[in-house]
């Protein structure tokens, strides 16, 4: 039989374990070219722009979420 533990542990130590699995909200900044809001060190999925420069091409301009 494996391993088994002495004593039970307490829900306060299993809840402090746990605290940090919450799910947060994901970090967006806002473009400087659209000012729509993005994921940082990502393109722009609006305007196309990465780093002050066109690396997409967008064929159609969405209309940003307000």
């Amino acid at each position: 039989m494996g391993a088994l533990p002495k004593r039970k542990k307490s829900k306060s130590r299993h809840d402090q374990r746990l605290s940090h699995n919450a799910v947060k909200p994901p970090a967006l900044v806002e473009c400087p070219q659209c000012h729509t809001l993005k994921l940082p060190h990502h393109v722009c999925p609006t305007c196309g722009t990465y780093n002050g420069r066109e690396v997409v091409k967008i064929k159609e301009a969405k209309k940003p979420a307000a």
